[in-house]
This record gives structure tokens, C-alpha cells and sequence, in this order.
């Protein structure tokens, strides 16, 4: 099944998605959070075939869930309005930290990590969502 990570966030909204296989799992975008913003997602679910979504949910580290995750679930239901396919919430806890890991070793600008970072991170979400799938 081919998965669309969103990693939703106040000002940016981080998109990545993985092959049929569930194997590979690649960054793919980062939108601005503007009124176009499910729009935008929608077109990108139906181009790049999309079958279900996973949403990054940040709970709070004592497992609780606070206003970020609240804004998440309420942006999710506001899609969900416009789908038909299943979305799936991930536990988003420490993905931005291992996103900015991984392009730490990267000869990049602190412009050009910003930039990328929310579509890592929605990666890392994705990579968790299927690992813990298939029960690694």
C-alpha cells in the first residue's frame, strides 16, 4: 500500500511517502500552511496515488495529549471531510530531532536543512508507522 505522511505544523506541513512495497520511504515535500493548504494535499494524494494517510500526532512526552495534537486531530478531521481513504495517526515524539540528525552529516545550508527538515521528519513518522507494521 503507498502511504502519504503528513507532518503537520503550525507554519509548515512536512509530506513524504513510500513505494507500493512499503520498502522505501522518501521526503517528498514542504508546504506552507496557508488556506490552499488541503487543496494542496488533496492533488498530491491523487498524483502520487496515495491509498491511506499517516498524520504525525505529537504527544506530549508523559504520553498526554496537548494542544499541538489536539490542532493536529482537528487539521485531520478537516481532511478526512474530503476523503475517502483511511488516516492513520503515528506518535510523532522525537521525529524532528532524528530528521535534523540525518542532515546533520549532509553538506547543506541552515537554510537549505530548514527547508527540508519537515519532509525528513514526516519520513521518520512514516518509517515508525511501517516499522511498527511489520512488528520491528
Amino acid at each position: 500500500m503507498r502511504y502519504l505522511a503528513i507532518d503537520y505544523g503550525t507554519k509548515t506541513t512536512g509530506l513524504a511517502i513510500c513505494d507500493p512495497s512499503e520498502t522505501i520511504v522518501s521526503p517528498l515535500a514542504v508546504l506552507s500552511n496557508d488556506r490552499d493548504i488541503v487543496d494542496k494535499i488533496l492533488e498530491i494524494i491523487k498524483r502520487e496515488g496515495a491509498e491511506a494517510i499517516v498524520m504525525g500526532l505529537p504527544f506530549n512526552m508523559n504520553d498526554s495529549i496537548g494542544p499541538q495534537a489536539r490542532i493536529v486531530q482537528e487539521f485531520a478531521g478537516t481532511l478526512g471531510k474530503n476523503l475517502t481513504i483511511t488516516i492513520y495517526f503515528q506518535d510523532e515524539r522525537l521525529t524532528t530531532f532524528a530528521a535534523e540528525e540525518k542532515l546533520v552529516s549532509r553538506e547543506l545550508t541552515r537554510g537549505k536543512k530548514k527547508k527540508r527538515l519537515d519532509a525528513v521528519a514526516a519520513g521518520e513518522i512514516l518509517q515508525a508507522f511501517l516499522d511498527s507494521k511489520k512488528g520491528t
